[in-house]
């Protein structure tokens, strides 16, 4: 029996009344809230042409976290590999991992984590960049290895860095690729929960061991919304259903306080899909998250991180929900 490790991700989202630099502030405030805890790890994630989310210079986000914190590490969640070059990838976690030893991590993803038009104007051909997905990061691995592996390209200060790579993925494609390379696997079942459970299981099922892991090494981010009692923690998530909708109808919306009503802002169908993504969080009192846990281990599988993402517009009850569920897991055991 050994306790499962709990991290968070976080989309630096803009809060209704507020602006960019307060999203800022807001996210590095939680890091060190989170670092103060004991948090194993802080990912920020891209997404780019949302007006909503302050995420885009992903790398820059994780530099000013990294200068505000002592011991938690940071890193991607993820980095769109699609809209960068392998080499800039290399060289700029290198130089976040030469600046900030044993701190960085690099979460990748195969999909450009925006619309078609946009993933255009990043400059990149989006479409070859997911086929390429796996050659690209084996091209990381080799980037960050030893110097006689090296090529005449070199991603300097990258050499022998060792950055530690993990698959992101949303579907079970990126799940055979973390298998097969043998590297740790993270599942986004916070927004695309439908191929979770397939996903995990052939993870676990045709994993390799590699020189980076012997055994599979899973991590799930689920959303999740810990407040005293049931009743607090789902009017707390009502802001997490306002921005669920918010996607599906194309605003972007900024983060929204909680209702007491959702019926009030939502369409009837609006409601039950709302209704249908809380199904697979975490809501609840303490004892009641850790039986959604618990009860989440019977039906997917046992898992080694769980990675919190928590859309709770006060910023003080978001870093409650946090120290309630670091209780929480404490008393799990896989």
């Amino acid at each position: 029996m050994s306790e499962i490790k709990v991290s968070a991700l976080n989309l630096v989202p803009v809060k209704s009344g507020e602006d960019e630099k307060q999203a800022i502030d807001n996210m590095v405030d939680l890091a060190q809230h989170l670092d103060e805890l004991g948090y194993e790890r802080y990912w920020i994630a891209e997404h780019h042409n949302a007006p909503n989310l302050v995420s885009s210079a992903t790398a820059l986000l994780i530099q000013h976290t990294l200068e505000h914190t002592k011991n938690i590490r940071v890193g991607s969640g993820g980095i769109m590999l699609p809209n960068h070059a392998p080499l800039v990838v290399a060289e700029q976690f290198g130089t976040l991992e030469t600046m900030f030893k044993n701190r960085v991590d690099l979460g990748l993803g195969r999909a450009p984590g925006t619309d078609m038009m946009t993933a255009s104007a990043l400059r990149r051909d989006q479409h070859n960049g997911v086929y390429a997905f796996p050659e690209e990061v084996a091209q990381l691995q080799k980037y960050f290895g030893p110097e006689n592996q090296q090529g005449y390209v070199r991603a300097y200060p990258a050499v022998d860095k060792n950055v530690p790579l993990y698959i992101l993925g949303s579907s079970t494609d990126s799940a055979h690729l973390a298998a097969r390379m043998g590297l740790p696997y993270v599942f986004a079942g916070h927004f695309a929960p439908q191929q979770m459970r397939e996903a995990m299981s052939i993870y676990k099922e045709l994993f390799e061991p590699s020189e980076v892991l012997d055994k599979p090494y899973m991590i799930v981010c689920l959303n999740a919304i810990v407040a005293e009692t049931d009743q607090e923690a789902e009017k707390l998530a009502t802001t997490l259903a306002q921005v669920t909708v918010s996607i599906t109808r194309g605003r972007m919306e900024a983060l929204q306080p909680p209702i007491d009503n959702l019926a009030d802002v939502l369409t009837p169908a609006e409601l039950q899909m709302a209704k249908g993504r809380l199904g697979v969080s975490l809501v609840g009192s303490e004892e009641t998250v850790k039986q959604q846990i618990e009860k989440f281990m019977d039906i997917y599988g046992e898992f080694d991180e769980l990675m919190a993402i928590s859309y709770i517009y006060d910023q003080e009850k978001q870093k409650e929900s946090f120290e309630r569920l670091q209780r929480v897991m404490k008393q799990v055991r896989k």
